[in-house]
């Protein structure tokens, strides 16, 4: 099969131009004839609230009084999810569930985004402040999908928490074993949590990493992600499924993002299982520094151009020959790379 090129400049242009155009005609027709009830003379003060959810044009949102409403969504409001905190008015007199429009956002703090190869970069959740990445030995623990994660999470600037799930599954040496996979994400400076929902182990040091920040759980399906969020927030109700016996693979459980007040203090926005993070919308380079390991070393090979694999004077490829950078991260980092060469990584996401 031969390789798909990377959108130009001017595609990328013309494809975003033609998704904002769909998505306003479709606002227009289903606003059309409604227009009339979000008069000026039928909306009261403006307020804050926080968006709990999203469905299409609709958003639940909670005040700051709070109070829960599913409001309108004004056409000028380009981007909206869960996590927003947005400027809305209450409608004196409610159109069916409709309680009041929201007219703005205000600036974001953060983002998670995930790229879409048609529809370019998308904002997943807004103003986080931590993101546990969910990783089991069931279906498989796989370095490489939590190498992704990472670099989305460096280059948000989003503080990443790794969570590996399911250890009852596993027997001492297996466990043994993974720990050592996982003391090259110690030794890098990042917080890794072991639990097990059927024992309870790590659970309550879970529950307090959650406590007063905003949070998102991400993982691969079949990694018990929605089932540690029933744990940690069991009014949720989140469904969960086993994974297939047949397959290995997980299941979709959860098809809308929501964002859910913990017990202790603090949110969780619990979103759709993402099978993997496409990387190929970032350059190179920022790849490159999105390996924090990486990072006093860039700059310092003989040739600008570089390809930090057998390159004469590659100081990185001399860092992993001396110990100083894991052979296990190297690789992993060649590996997005590859991804990013033809846009697989965007082409061939599971749309979720």
């Amino acid at each position: 099969m031969a390789k798909q090129k990377k959108l130009s400049k001017g595609q990328s242009r013309r494809i975003k131009a033609n998704h904002q155009k769909r998505l306003s005609n479709a606002d227009k027709k289903q606003d059309k004839g409604a227009a009339v009830q979000w008069q000026n003379d039928n909306l009261g003060p403006a307020e804050n609230a926080v968006v709990l959810s999203r469905f299409g044009q609709h958003a639940d949102i909670e005040t700051d009084s709070g109070d829960v409403l599913r409001c309108n969504i004004r056409r000028t409001v380009s981007s909206l999810v869960c996590g927003d905190e947005v400027i809305f008015r209450r409608a004196k007199v409610s159109e069916g569930d409709l309680a009041g429009v929201i007219e703005a956002t205000h600036e974001r703090r953060s983002q998670l985004t995930r790229p879409d190869f048609y529809d370019g970069v998308k904002v997943v959740a807004a103003n986080i402040d931590q993101i546990l990445m969910v990783s089991a030995v069931l279906p498989e623990f796989t370095p490489n999908i939590i190498d992704r994660y990472l670099v989305a999470c460096e280059d948000m600037g989003i503080e990443p928490i790794l969570v590996l799930n399911k250890i009852d599954l596993i027997d001492d040496e297996g466990l043994a074993y993974i720990n050592e996979i996982l003391d090259i994400y110690r030794e890098l400076g990042y917080q890794v949590l072991l639990v097990s929902n059927k024992t309870g182990q790590g659970i309550d040091e879970l529950k307090q990493t959650l406590i007063d920040k905003n949070s998102i759980f991400v993982g691969q399906s079949g990694v018990g992600k929605s089932t540690l969020v029933n744990t940690v927030l069991p009014d949720a109700a989140i469904l969960t499924q086993e994974v297939s016996e047949n397959s290995g693979l997980g299941q979709h459980t959860t098809t809308v993002s929501r964002l859910h007040h913990l017990p202790s203090g603090g949110n969780l926005i619990d979103s759709p299982g993402i099978r993997e993070f496409g990387l190929w919308h970032l350059d190179v380079e920022r790849v490159t520094w999105c390996f924090k390991e990486f990072r006093d070393f860039i700059g310092g090979c003989r040739f600008r151009d570089c390809k930090h694999l057998n390159d004469p004077g590659c100081i990185i490829r001399q860092a992993v020959d001396d110990g100083d950078i894991s052979e296990l991260r190297f690789d992993s980092y060649h590996r997005i790379l590859e991804t990013m060469a033809d846009g697989r990584a965007g082409a061939r996401a599971p749309r979720v």
